[in-house]
């Protein structure tokens, strides 16, 4: 199972273990192992927590409650009652324990759910006190969010290896007929 971080957000990254959700959704979430997996992956913690089959849905729940709540934000929707009931549930509890160690390394450690409460507290900061900068992907088949920090807050594209220099091929070629 691969992995993508590229929406400089964990919130956003989590969102983004499903891709192509208009044409053909493919999740990278459909067993507990894999979220246990995408904990050490997206280095949330050092280790991977115990997860249940009633964690996994938790996860699900959170993640495409998360996902609607940006896309709402980024049409200038109201954002969906319920799904604000999803995040905050999640924001309750103790997020992921991050402890310094003597030789200077950082420790992370915690539960799934503490790791759904530190991706909720990420999705709150990004929803109310930066939502301009979360964008959807133009690239066609993509539908990954990402922040946007470019200076002039003009990124397009999720990542340029991959959908900027799919769309910019693409361009070239319909200019030169190739």
């Amino acid at each position: 199972m691969e992995f993508v971080f590229v929406s400089g957000s964990a919130s956003l990254d989590f969102v983004g273990t499903v891709r192509s959700r208009r044409d053909a959704p493919l999740d990278s979430l459909t067993t507990p192992g894999d979220l246990a997996k995408w904990t050490v992956a997206s280095g949330m913690l050092d280790a991977p927590p115990p997860v249940t089959e009633a964690d996994l849905a938790s996860a699900v729940r959170l993640r495409e409650a998360v996902h609607r709540l940006m896309l709402a934000s980024i049409g200038g929707s109201p954002l969906p009652a319920e799904d604000c009931g999803v995040l905050n549930r999640a924001t309750a509890r103790v997020p992921v324990r991050r402890e310094l160690q003597p030789d200077g390394t950082l420790l992370r450690s915690g539960s799934i759910r503490a790791v759904l409460a530190t991706l909720s507290h990420d999705a709150v900061d990004l929803l109310t006190q930066w939502p301009t900068l979360v964008k959807e992907c133009a690239a066609p088949s993509c539908t990954r969010l990402y922040v946007d920090r470019s200076r002039r807050s003009s990124r397009r594209w999720c990542d340029m290896m991959r959908c900027g220099n799919r769309a910019k091929a693409a361009t070239h070629r319909s200019r030169h007929h190739v």
